[in-house]
């Protein structure tokens, strides 16, 4: 049996031809969210290339059998080619590997099916399976160190036909912070305002130069997602750059009162789409995936608590606290471990 192509394609390089995809199998793996998106959308794109009309279907490791397997991947009156993503893979019941394996060992060719991991040792019997499989090719998407996210920025640029100094790069990461989606979101904007032109820190400075805001946001994320140690390091980096305590504080009870209006919304409207349901809450439509995956960590007593904190928090860095840099830290801890 011969091996799978594994990291045949870095997440970050140009997307897959049609003929890389279809008859395929493409395995996502790792704990970043937006390569793996990215990625995701990069085989779609594919298929979409190759007929305009093709299906697009999605399903849950949890929910996936051999049955929904077929359905989906069988043809429609509209057109036989398919593109197939099964996200949470680690979910996988196991009465499903067998069937999933006996697919991936012979795909049909005009089936492009994408099934996606999200990091972990659960699953990880099925990974290695998979790997084993000819027709699968993985793509890895590990998460970045900091010291990466400038050469993710200059990488990003050149995908655009431009090009960052490294000077620039650094500039752009100070300003937007540790999050590659609003760090790419940056580079592109940068990349097509200034499409012949060396993007330097002149150019950085005059979008970005005030998004002290922005890095709070990262902080309050961060920990309201329970990553204590990226929340940590975060807080140290923005006050470190001079971003005020206040505007920390600030960001957590934003995050706060957004997160307790997305479960009162959730709540009462089953169903409600992302749009209205973002109109709701009060939040860009694209926050609505973050609040979604922080909620699932959150009782109703937690988040009491966790406001308390905040207000605790806000009036330490306002006047009764001696050290501010502290009283955030301890904030930060103190909400990553309310988080159940």
């Amino acid at each position: 049996m011969a091996a799978a192509r594994t990291s045949a394609r870095p997440a970050r390089q140009a997307g897959p031809a049609p003929g890389d995809v279809l008859g395929h199998v493409t395995l996502v793996t790792g704990k970043e969210e937006f390569l793996r998106e990215r990625t995701v959308g990069a085989v779609r794109a594919a298929v979409r290339a190759h007929d305009a009309e093709a299906e697009m279907g999605e399903a849950l490791g949890a929910d996936l059998t051999l049955g929904t397997l077929g359905e989906l991947s069988a043809p429609s009156l509209f057109s036989s080619t398919r593109c197939v993503v099964v996200r949470e893979l680690e979910h996988l019941p196991e009465e499903s590997v067998t069937g999933l394996l006996d697919y991936a060992g012979a795909p049909a060719d005009d089936v492009a099916l994408v099934l996606v991991h999200s990091g972990g040792p659960k699953g990880s019997g099925v990974l290695t399976k998979l790997r084993k499989l000819a027709a699968v090719t993985e793509v890895k998407t590990e998460e970045l160190k900091p010291s990466e996210f400038p050469q993710f920025a200059i990488a990003e640029a050149r995908l655009l036909g431009a090009r960052m100094e490294a000077s620039a790069a650094n500039a752009l990461v100070q300003a937007v912070g540790h999050d590659l989606r609003a760090l790419a979101a940056a580079v592109d904007q940068l990349a097509h305002d200034f499409p012949h032109e060396a993007l330097g820190e002149q150019r950085v400075a005059q979008y970005f130069g005030g998004r002290a805001e922005a890095k709070s946001f990262v902080v309050a994320d961060a920990a309201f997602s329970g990553r204590r140690l990226e929340a940590l390091e975060e807080l140290r980096w923005a006050l470190d750059n001079g971003t005020a305590s206040v505007l920390v504080t600030s960001a957590f009870a934003g995050s706060a009162r957004g997160l307790a209006r997305f479960k009162a919304a959730t709540s009462r409207g089953r169903g409600m789409r992302d749009a209205d349901l973002a109109r709701e809450v009060g939040v860009p439509p694209w926050k609505i995936r973050t609040l979604r995956d922080q909620a699932k960590g959150w009782s109703e007593d937690g988040l009491v608590a966790a406001i308390r904190a905040v207000a605790q928090a806000d009036a330490d860095v306002k006047g009764a606290a001696s050290d501010a840099s502290y009283t955030l830290e301890r904030l930060v801890l103190t909400i990553a471990a309310l988080r159940s």
